[in-house]
C-alpha cells in the first residue's frame, strides 16, 4: 500500500498536548479493535506512522491503517514495513468523509446513482471502527469495498 494521507486535525485525541499521540497508545487502540494486529509494531515520529510486522490479510492491513491514521495528529500511515500472509482480497478504495455526507450519498458517488442501498458495504467494511452508520465526520477516511 505504500504510504496513506490523512488530515492530522480531525479524528479521535489520544496523548496529551498538540502533537501525534505516542506510539503506545496507537498500538493500544489498534489491538483494541481486535483486528488481528498482534504482531504489527507502531512507531511515530513527526505526525507519521509506521506499521511494521504482518498481518493475514489485505482487509486487516487496510482496517490498521484506518484505526491509527484516524486519529488527531496523524497526517501519514506508512505500511511499506508490513507484509501480508494472504493476499488475495482486493484493495479497497480509501474515501475522505465530505461536510454534508452520510454513508447512502457515498456509495451514491462511489456506486453510481441508484446504488446507496449499497451504504451498508461501507459500514461493514469499516467496522469495528465505525459503530454506527451515523457516526461520520468531515475528514475521516473511510474504506471502500469493491462490488465484484
Amino acid at each position: 500500500m505504500g504510504i496513506i494521507s490523512f488530515f492530522k486535525s480531525v479524528g479521535e485525541k489520544m496523548g496529551l498536548g498538540e502533537g501525534p499521540p505516542p506510539a503506545d497508545e496507537l498500538k493500544k487502540a489498534l489491538d483494541s479493535h481486535h483486528l488481528g494486529t498482534d504482531q504489527v509494531k507502531v512507531a511515530v515520529k513527526d505526525n507519521k506512522v509506521m506499521l511494521q510486522g504482518e498481518v493475514k490479510d489485505q482487509d486487516t492491513l487496510e482496517k490498521a491503517v484506518l484505526a491509527v491514521g484516524n486519529t488527531k495528529g496523524i497526517d501519514e500511515v506508512n505500511t511499506d514495513g508490513l507484509k501480508v500472509s494472504n493476499r488475495s482480497a482486493s484493495q479497497s478504495v480509501f474515501y475522505t468523509v465530505k461536510p454534508g455526507d452520510n454513508l447512502w450519498k457515498i456509495a451514491e458517488t462511489q456506486y453510481g446513482k441508484g446504488q446507496g442501498d449499497k451504504n451498508h458495504l461501507i459500514f461493514e467494511a469499516n467496522k469495528p471502527m465505525l459503530t454506527s452508520p451515523d457516526k461520520i465526520y468531515p475528514g475521516q477516511v473511510l474504506r471502500i469495498p469493491s462490488l465484484s
